[in-house]
């Protein structure tokens, strides 16, 4: 009697290794050298798009999936640039930390509950204002997505 490989589907809770790069190809996640990760389908631990290519395969698939510019994380949306002042930053933050541009910076969301990440994309000359890109560094992107699905329940 042969048992039926388990496939994902809506719901599936995942053991797998994954790689999500960049169009340049250097990694931005990278499991493979790590312990597996875990995740439910339809929790948001992935982007919609990432969890739509996992849908129906198989337990045991090793698989690349190449994914056009914007699939993935959505366009890169300019809305999402802003300038945020030194005194915000002082509030929010430790007001003896200095910035540099490439910096990420961890926001608490208006809730408090949660927060968000920006990428500082500029520092002003007189370094009183910082612009940044609440995208997610892949918005708007082409990117890779390798799986190995180590198992679905």
């Amino acid at each position: 009697m042969t048992t039926a490989v388990p496939t994902v589907a809506a719901g599936s809770f995942l053991t797998l290794h994954y790689r999500l790069a960049g169009p340049d190809g250097a990694d931005v996640v990278n499991t493979f050298n790590d312990k597996p990760a875990t995740l439910s389908i339809g929790r948001g631990e992935l982007s919609p798009a990432l969890e739509a290519r996992l849908m129906g395969l198989a337990e045991g698939t090793h698989t690349t999936i190449e994914l056009p510019a914007g699939e993935a994380f959505g366009p890169h949306n300019p809305e999402m640039v802003q300038r945020v002042g030194i005194a915000l930053m002082h509030e929010l933050g430790d007001k003896d930390e200095t910035w540099r541009a490439g910096d990420v910076v961890r926001f608490p969301t208006p809730d408090g509950q949660g927060s968000f990440a920006g990428v500082i994309r500029e520092v002003a000359a007189d370094g009183q204002s910082f612009v940044f890109d609440f995208n997610h560094p892949l918005a708007g992107q082409p990117c890779t997505f390798e799986v190995k699905l180590i198992g679905v329940l």
